[in-house]
C-alpha cells in the first residue's frame, strides 16, 4: 500500500494561500470519508457511481495536495491545479451521469472521445505527482503499444487498436479505469485504511510496540525480537511498510543500537519486519480484497490462505533476530528499561477492543469486509471518546472542552486516514489503464513472449515473474505492482503449471506469488523506500541496509515458490485441523532450516557441507508432496516425508551442538 503519513504541504509555510489550500484539502478529505462511511449502512447506490465518486474525490485531491512545483508554490500554480482538479471532477461526474449510454457504445462522439482522452491524461499526471513517474510511464508504454502494435517485432506484433476502441475499453467500461481494482478501493480498502490511520493516530502503534518490548525486551536481542512482533501487530491494521517503519522503527531502532546492534543490522531488521507487515491479514496492503474479487472467492478464504505463509515468515524473521543476537553476543535491555507488561496492557487494552470487533464481525458474524470495517471504526471512535472523558474526569478538566478536543482529534484521524487513501485510489485507477490494455489482446501477446523467454520451463517462468515483480515494485506501490503482475502472469502461471507436471496450481497461489514479490521490492536496492526510511532513523547506509534487509527477506522469497509446489500451505485441499497443523509445523521448520542455510549459522557458523543438508531438510518440510512426486512415493506418505525432513534438520542441529561443545572444551 502506498505510504503517506500526512498530506504534504511543500513549500508553503505561511500566508493565506497555505491556509485556504489546506482548509480546502481538509474539507474534501472529511467529505470523502463521510461519503465512504455512509456506504455500508445508509447509502445504496450503483457500484459504478460509487467508483466514479470515489475517483472524483481522489483525482482532484491528487492535484491539490501534490502540486506540480513543490519548491516554488504560488497562487498561479494553485489556480492551475484547481482548474485541473475541477476538470477531472467534472468529467467523472459526466461519466457517472451518462454511464448507461456510454458503456459499450460502438462509436463514441467527438465530445466523449475528448473527455475520455483528457481523463486519461489527468489520471496519468495525478499518478506522476502522487506516486512518482514509474506507474504513469508503464501505462503510457502499454497504451502507445496498442496503437502501433502491428509494427512490433516477432511475437510482440498484433493488430492496432483505434482511439475509439481504446477509450471504450479503458474509460467507458468496467474493465479499465473503473474496473475491479478501483471498485475494491472504493468499497472496501478505504474503510480499512481509515481504520488503520485512526488507530495509529490515537497511539495504537506505540501501544503495540511497548507491549512487544514488555514481553521480549529482556531476552537476548530483545529489541530486535520486539521489532518483529510489534511490526507484525502493526501490520494487522496498517498494510504499509513505510508506515510500519515510521511507527515502530522510531522506537525499536534506537533500542537495538543501544544494546549493541550495528546501525545497518538494526535498520535492516526493522525493514524486514515492516515489509512483511503487508503479508499479515486482514488488510495485506489492500491485496486481500482485490484477490478475493479477481479469484471470485470470499474474502475470508483469502485470509485463511494467506495466514500460514505470513505467520511462518514472521517466525523465521524472529529466528533471524535470534541468530544475529547470538552471533553478535547481544544482551537484552536492563530490567529497569523494560516496561511492565500488565502496566502497558492496563493503559492500552482498549486498543484491542476495535480489533476484536473487526475480527468478530469478519470471522464469526461473516459480515462483508466493508461493514466489518465500518463497525470497527464506530467501535474505535466510541472507545476513544470514552477514554478521553475518563481521563478528563480524573484530571478534573472541562467535559465540554474535552469533548471538543476529542472531536477535533477524531476529525484529524479521519483526515489522516482519508489522506492515506489518495495514493491507493490513484494507483488502482491508473493500474486499471494497464489492465484494460491487457484485455485488448496484449495479454495473449505477453503470454507468447513469456513462453519464448522461459523456454517452456515452468520454474524459469516463476523466476522471471519474481524478478519482474521486484523490478516493477521498485517504482510502483505494492498494490499497483500486484495488479499489473497478476493481470499479466496469473493465467500464464496456472496454464504452464499444468503442463509442467504440477497437478494443479490454484489461482489463489498464483495471485499470492505475484503479491509476495511486489512486497519484497520495498527493501530491494537500489530503490527500496522502506530501507531508505529505516536508514534515516538508524543513520546507516541505505544501500547496505537494503542489501542486508533483502538477505533477511530471502526466507520470505522462498515461501511463494514452496506454496506453488505445495498448495496445502494455503490450506488448499486441507480437510482437517490436524492436517492443517502438520502443514503449519512442516512449513515452520522448513523456513527455519532455509534460514539456517542462507544466514550461514545455526548453533554455530555453518561449514560448507552442512548447507546442502539444511536445504534438503527445508525442501522435505516445505513441500513433501513435490519430493514424493519426484521419487514416486505415494501421497499418503506426506507426513512420513516431513518427519524425514525433521530428522535431517535435527541431525545437523545436534551435530553443530556437539561442535559447539567441543569448541568450548578446547577453549577452556
Amino acid at each position: 500500500m502506498p505510504d503517506t503519513e500526512s498530506i504534504p504541504r511543500p513549500g508553503i509555510r505561511k500566508g493565506w494561500l497555505a491556509l485556504y489550500r489546506n482548509r480546502l484539502i481538509t474539507v474534501m478529505l472529511i467529505a470523502w470519508a463521510l461519503f465512504q462511511l455512509s456506504l455500508p449502512q445508509f447509502l445504496i447506490i450503483d457500484t459504478i457511481k460509487v467508483r466514479c465518486i470515489h475517483l472524483a474525490f481522489a483525482l482532484p485531491l491528487g492535484f491539490l495536495a501534490f502540486p506540480f512545483l513543490k519548491k516554488k508554490y504560488s497562487w498561479r500554480i494553485f489556480i492551475a491545479d484547481f482548474i485541473l482538479a475541477a476538470i477531472g471532477a467534472a468529467i467523472l461526474i459526466y461519466t457517472m451521469i451518462h454511464w448507461v449510454e456510454l458503456e459499450g457504445l460502438a462509436v463514441l462522439s467527438t465530445f466523449d472521445c475528448l473527455a475520455g482522452t483528457v481523463l486519461v491524461i489527468l489520471l496519468l499526471e495525478a499518478s506522476r505527482r502522487v506516486l512518482g513517474p514509474a506507474l504513469s510511464i508503464l501505462a503510457i508504454i502499454f497504451s502507445v503499444y496498442v496503437f502501433f502494435a502491428e509494427y512490433a517485432p516477432g511475437v510482440f506484433a498484433m493488430n492496432n487498436v483505434s482511439l475509439n476502441k481504446y477509450l471504450s475499453k479503458i474509460v467507458f467500461s468496467s474493465e479499465g479505469i473503473f474496473g475491479i481494482p478501483i471498485d475494491v478501493s472504493a468499497n472496501t480498502v478505504f474503510l480499512f485504511v481509515l481504520f488503520g490511520g485512526m488507530m495509529n493516530k490515537i497511539g495504537a502503534g506505540t501501544f503495540f510496540n511497548d507491549l512487544a518490548i514488555s514481553l521480549l525486551g529482556r531476552l537476548k536481542g530483545g529489541p530486535a525480537k520486539a521489532a518483529v512482533v510489534s511490526s507484525g501487530f502493526t501490520g494487522l491494521v496498517s498494510g504499509s511498510s513505510i508506515a510500519n517503519v515510521v511507527t515502530t522503527g522510531t522506537f525499536t531502532i534506537p533500542l537495538m543500537k543501544k544494546v549493541g546492534y550495528p546501525p545497518e543490522t538494526a535498520a535492516a531488521t526493522e525493514v524486514a519486519a515492516s515489509t512483511n507487515g503487508q503479508l499479515m491479514p486482514p488488510i495485506m496492503g489492500a491485496a486481500a480484497f482485490i484477490i478475493a474479487e479477481y479469484v471470485g472467492i470470499p474474502y475470508i478464504d483469502v485470509v485463511k490462505a494467506a495466514l500460514i505463509p505470513a505467520v511462518v515468515s514472521y517466525i523465521a524473521l524472529f529466528y533471524i533476530a535470534h541468530l544475529e543476537a547470538d552471533k553478535l553476543k547481544m544482551k537484552g535491555l536492563p530490567p529497569e528499561e523494560v516496561p511492565k507488561f500488565f502496566k502497558v496492557l492496563k493503559h492500552g487494552f482498549y486498543f484491542l477492543i476495535p480489533l476484536a470487533v473487526l475480527v468478530f464481525e469478519l470471522l464469526y458474524l461473516r459480515h462483508s469486509p466493508k461493514l466489518a470495517a465500518y463497525r470497527g471504526i464506530i467501535a474505535l471512535a466510541v472507545v476513544f471518546f470514552i477514554r478521553e472523558l475518563i481521563v478528563a474526569k480524573r484530571q478534573k478538566r472541562s467535559m465540554f472542552k474535552t469533548l471538543g478536543k476529542s472531536v477535533a482529534a477524531t476529525a484529524n484521524g479521519v483526515r489522516q486516514g482519508a489522506g492515506n487513501m489518495i495514493p491507493v485510489a490513484v494507483a488502482t485507477a491508473t493500474a486499471g489503464i494497464i489492465v484494460g490494455v491487457v484485455t485488448l489482446g496484449v495479454g495473449d501477446t505477453i503470454a507468447s513472449a513469456v513462453e519464448v523467454l522461459s523456454c517452456g520451463n515452468f520454474f524459469l517462468l516463476l523466476v522471471i515473474t519474481a524478478i519482474a515483480s521486484l523490478i516493477l515494485g521498485m517504482g510502483l506501490p505494492t498494490t499497483a505492482t500486484y495488479i499489473v503482475m497478476a493481470t499479466i502472469t496469473v493465467g500464464i502461471i496456472t496454464q504452464f503449471g499444468a503442463g509442467a507436471g504440477i497437478a494443479v496450481v490454484p489461482v489463489i497461489a498464483a495471485h499470492l506469488f505475484c503479491f509476495y514479490f511486489g512486497i519484497l521490492a520495498d527493501d530491494t536496492p537500489p530503490v527500496g523506500l522502506a530501507a531508505y526510511t529505516a536508514a534515516a532513523i538508524a543513520k546507516s547506509n541505505p544501500i547496505k541496509t537494503g542489501i542486508k534487509g533483502f538477505m533477511y527477506d530471502l526466507r520470505t522469497a522462498v515461501i511463494p515458490f514452496m506454496f506453488i509446489l505445495n498448495p496445502a500451505m494455503l490450506l488448499v485441499g486441507v480437510k482437517s485441523v490436524w492436517m492443517g497443523l502438520a502443514v503449519f509445523a512442516g512449513a515452520t521448520f522448513g523456513a527455519l532450516a532455509f534460514t539456517n542455510a542462507v544466514q550461514g549459522r545455526c548453533v554455530v557458523r555453518n561449514r560448507w557441507y552442512e548447507i546442502p543438508f539444511f536445504l534438503f531438510a527445508s525442501w522435505l518440510l516445505f513441500a513433501p508432496n513435490s519430493f514424493g512426486d519426484l521419487t514416486g512415493i505415494p501421497g499418503n506418505y506426506y507426513c512420513i516425508i516431513m518427519l524425514g525432513g525433521l530428522l535431517v534438520y535435527a541431525a545437523v542441529f545436534y551435530y553443530q551442538k556437539f561442535r559447539s561443545l567441543d569448541s568450548k572444551i578446547v577453549t577452556a
